[in-house]
């Protein structure tokens, strides 16, 4: 049936709840239904955590999870938020490490069963590590980032992972999501000679241990999960998700003010103010880690000379863009790390100087300014607005900027590593790993998997490298803070602003808990009052 775009609603009532799943088909018994509707852009177009595509993250953090976790805890604020400092057994009992930290063995719990009834064994995690080899893509740089040598299954619940170098970020990586821990029983049961993975059974369905699966899935109206039942740990308040395709921010607005939805995605920042003085919506704000920044290609003409990329850094009207943009409520940002993440110092302390950045230009040989070409795309909302700030700005340093937009599919592109054929483009920085290293790595090593400006410092590829590997805290935390600060002084990223995570409830949803990919997490959720 499909659903008219005017009454959203429409049909609820009649569709029916999951029918769990039980070993040998035994029925269980099914609990109160508690369903949270959700208002987002688009449907999922895919749930294999190894293939990106529209919707997949928002929906795979909710369905896979990893063998350990981040303890919560209660902030400042009084509202629960992750300790990134330390981990805590999940879907792993306990785990031993070498002395030479080279050897991780974890044991795995026994109660950890998929919605079809089959118990998570060392032979799924050993599985999951050959389909993210076969397909090259995420789970195989985590693995790589991880400094991942293999996975060896020792028993049924016992699981050796053989690292190259012992490094800080391998634990972080076993609380992600991905690579995703399959139930690999029932995947093979989808697997074809051309595809022995079952790839494209994945990218439709899913198979894992989280709390929560996919039930139906009917694109460009709306797609549902229910809860595993399951899951290891205490069951979800909300046991059905309702995810609506409502492309419209200002319809989503519309929604959750009138009570059909309880929560809805990527409100701007211009409706968040008046939205927090509505008794029927609830705002969950926080800073996260996601940035805004603008990047230069070091590796292409005028960018290779760092005095002119300190003269974009110089040129830049901070102000102006976190008013004009950002509203007055993003956060400045003042290094390439988040402050949430561990290791943060301040070291982006470029302020608006245009006298200052013309002196560069003209020490480079630039006195009569130059002409050059902000490219950016609408993967981000903010993007356009950044360029147009960027470009009254720069020209105050007779820096010459002509913003152009591209389609998302060019930047993608373009952007790729060994590619980098933009000179000078808008960025939104964000990473699911909680670790500074990771960060590092991944946004500015000239090996990073994000590293879309094309990034290439020898000196802070091998400060970034030796934090990875060294387990002194003292002298990690010095690497860690001297990338930072080397960053800043190759100012091929200007760093912008951090927007935050402002996350639109119905009045009555709480619970929320920020986790640092950004995404709503269901199982936090409840009814409040």
């Amino acid at each position: 049936m499909v659903l008219p775009r005017r009454d959203l609603m429409a049909g609820l009532a009649a569709a029916p709840l999951f029918s769990a799943f039980a070993p040998d088909g035994e029925a269980q018994a099914q609990p109160a239904v508690r369903t949270l509707i959700l208002a987002m852009g688009t449907t999922p177009k895919g749930f294999d955590p190894d293939a990106w595509v529209p919707g997949q993250i928002e929906s795979t953090v909710n369905i896979y999870e990893g063998l350990v976790r981040h303890p919560v805890r209660t902030g400042a604020d009084g509202k629960p938020e992750l300790d990134f400092s330390s981990f805590e057994p999940h879907f792993a009992e306990s785990w031993t490490v070498s002395d030479d930290g080279l050897e991780y063995i974890f044991k795995l719990r026994p109660d950890v069963r998929s919605p079809f009834g089959n118990a998570l064994t060392a032979e799924d995690i050993t599985w999951t590590y050959q389909k993210s080899d076969s397909q090259r893509r995420t789970g195989l740089f985590m693995k790589t980032v991880a400094q991942i040598k293999s996975v060896e299954a020792l028993a049924p619940d016992q699981v050796k992972f053989t690292l190259n170098t012992p490094n800080r970020i391998f634990l972080s990586v076993m609380a992600l999501h991905i690579p995703a821990l399959f139930d690999s029983t029932e995947a093979k049961k989808h697997a074809l000679p051309d595809d022995p993975f079952a790839t494209r059974w994945l990218g439709q369905n899913s198979c894992g241990y989280g709390p929560y699966h996919v039930q139906e899935v009917r694109q460009g109206q709306q797609a549902v999960f229910v809860a595993n039942p399951n899951y290891v740990f205490p069951a979800p308040y909300y046991n059905r998700i309702v995810w609506r395709e409502v492309p419209s921010a200002a319809t989503r607005v519309a929604l959750v003010r009138t009570g059909q939805v309880q929560y809805a995605e990527q409100i701007p920042l211009q409706q968040i103010a008046e939205l927090r003085r509505d008794r029927n919506v609830r705002v969950d704000s926080v800073l996260g880690t996601a940035s805004a920044t603008v990047r230069m290609n070091p590796r292409l003409e005028p960018f290779t000379d760092v005095r002119v990329r300190q003269a974009v850094a110089y040129a830049t009207d901070y102000d102006a863009i976190g008013t004009a943009v950002f509203m007055g409520l993003a956060t400045r940002s003042r290094s390439v790390l988040a402050p949430k993440i561990p290791g943060y110092v301040e070291s982006f302390t470029y302020e608006t100087d245009y006298d200052k950045a013309k002196a560069l230009l003209a020490e480079a040989g630039h006195a009569g300014g130059i002409d050059i070409t902000l490219e950016y795309s609408t993967n981000w909302w903010w993007e356009e607005g950044v360029a147009l700030q960027m470009q009254a700005s720069l020209a105050k340093a007779n820096i010459r900027a002509t913003p152009k937009r591209i389609p998302p599919t060019e930047m993608t592109a373009r952007r790729a590593v060994n590619v980098w054929s933009l000179p000078f483009i808008t960025h939104w920085a964000a990473s699911f790993v909680a670790d500074p290293s990771y960060n590092l790595f991944l946004s500015t090593h000239s090996r990073g998997g994000s590293n879309v400006n094309g990034n290439n410092n020898p000196r802070l590829d091998a400060l970034i490298d030796a934090s990875i590997s060294e387990r002194d805290d003292t002298k990690w935390a010095d690497l860690v803070a001297e990338a930072q600060r080397e960053q800043a002084r190759y100012a091929a990223i200007v760093e912008l602003f951090l927007p935050g995570n402002h996350e639109v409830f119905a009045a009555r949803v709480g619970g929320f808990t920020w986790y640092p990919h950004n995404r709503l997490a269901w199982k936090s959720l409840r009814a409040e009052g």
